[in-house]
């Protein structure tokens, strides 16, 4: 098929249905019994285990991994989830590399963690398969919170408080439950719609209704969930792109990259989806490598992924660096960009070589261009439409340790927040720990 001149290069149906399937398939595959078994004998089940501190939900890990290895996965299942309610989503897509592997004894000692992600989701996976929800809900309170946004903090802290006995009732803005989960997270990591499947699994708990098509200051307002409800916990996350603030990048075929994950996420018809000749992906972090491999996995010749700061200032880890180049991905560091050239739209982007100096970033006079027909801007997000009356810290909801807004009665957790890294893992800690104290708040 070739390009028009019109589409400059972005076209869809690149490479063939099976092609694709293939390279869209599962990232890591699951662990049978027996490779978990093996795995689960590596660990050394520490004593005041450092994998434990290093994760932002605290889970007992060489607990479930001794599970594992007595025979009891459900039962290890049950640990997991017991912290981490989202378990199986994170065993998928935590920078495990950089928190509790890193910090495995194991890999100290060896260069080698035990795989304690992959053993996560062999123990969740299978709980789930056998259709187990291992919580029962206390006896009802007669209390009602609203919880605004269906991600992963929202989704956390609405299970933490319906087992508890309140009546929860979630809005999202979106057509499907799962916030990040579903729309913000490349596909070759969450396969099999796992995303949809956790939400089904999650619900089981009962107590929680889900209102979606539903946005916060467009649908419903913050004044009116408080008086309707006795509690209120927003986890939103992140609505807004930053711009790059660069001329030319209204140009036709540059996007956000976010939005072209979701697209990613939702198409029943990979060979549907338009992708450019030369792709260039602005930005380092999580979010501009899923952009860039799917890219290429799409059918892209050549993909650049150009950060402004040097390597180990980018927010991908060193993981995800690595799977980028592994699949063709261009990284350059040290540049900004200038300006979009192109009639209409993008033909080939400037940059401008940078250094950090005593000021700060600062160029070093050097420019030059690459040629693109898309772009992808990946250069971090913004919180939209903040709810009015709230104290905000920067760009974000201001709250203290416990999920505690500046408001009686309302509680924020996840990306929408101050304070914590924007990680799934995280927002689930949030939402939890928010429904503890909400839960402490409401029962006195």
């Amino acid at each position: 098929m070739s390009a028009t001149p019109q589409s400059n290069g972005v076209q869809a149906g690149r490479l063939d249905e099976e092609t694709l399937r293939e390279n869209f398939g599962d990232l890591h595959a699951p662990l049978d019994g027996h490779e978990a078994m093996v795995a689960a004998d590596r660990c050394y089940f520490c004593y005041d285990a450092p994998c434990i501190t290093a994760c932002p939900t605290s889970i007992d890990i060489p607990l479930f991994i001794r599970q594992i290895q007595a025979g009891q996965p459900d039962g290890a299942g049950k640990t997991i989830l017991d912290q981490n309610i989202l378990g199986g989503m994170c065993a998928r897509v935590c920078p495990t590399e950089t928190l509790c592997e890193e910090a495995c004894v194991r890999e100290a000692a060896e260069g080698k963690p035990v795989e304690i992600g992959r053993l996560q989701r062999y123990a969740t996976d299978g709980l789930m398969t056998r259709g187990v929800h291992p919580f029962e809900r206390a006896p009802e309170t007669g209390k009602r919170i609203a919880v605004v946004g269906a991600g992963p903090a929202g989704l956390a802290c609405a299970h933490r408080l319906a087992m508890k006995g309140h009546d929860v009732t979630i809005f999202d803005a979106r057509t499907k439950a799962g916030g990040l989960n579903e729309f913000g997270i490349a596909s070759y990591k969450t396969v099999d719609d796992f995303a949809q499947a956790e939400v089904s699994w999650l619900l089981k708990i009962g107590g929680i209704s889900i209102e979606l098509g539903q946005a916060l200051g467009r649908d419903l307002s913050l004044d009116g969930l408080a008086d309707q409800f006795d509690a209120v916990f927003l986890g939103l996350g992140l609505s807004g792109v930053n711009a790059m603030r660069t001329p030319g990048e209204d140009k036709d075929n540059v996007r956000d990259a976010v939005g072209f994950i979701a697209d990613l996420r939702q198409t029943d018809a990979l060979s549907s989806l338009e992708v450019g000749r030369n792709v260039v992906v602005i930005g380092g972090g999580m979010t501009a490598v899923d952009a860039a491999v799917q890219a290429k996995l799409l059918g892209a010749e050549t993909v650049t992924m150009v950060y402004r700061r040097g390597r180990a200032r980018m927010s991908a880890s060193r993981y995800e660096q690595d799977l980028a180049t592994s699949k063709g991905v261009r990284i350059i560091f040290h540049a900004q960009p200038e300006q979009v050239i192109g009639n209409g739209a993008v033909r080939e982007i400037e940059f401008a070589y940078s250094r950090d100096g005593a000021d700060g970033l600062e160029k070093t006079g050097e420019t030059f261009r690459i040629a693109a027909d898309q772009v992808f801007r990946a250069i971090g997000q913004r919180l939209d439409d903040a709810p009015e009356g709230l104290e905000m810290d920067g760009n974000k909801i201001a709250v203290d340790p416990l999920g505690r807004t500046s408001r009686t009665g309302v509680w924020a957790g996840g990306d929408c927040a101050a304070g914590g890294d924007d990680l799934t893992v995280t927002a689930v800690a949030e939402g939890r720990d928010a429904a503890e104290d909400i839960h402490t708040q409401l029962m006195g």
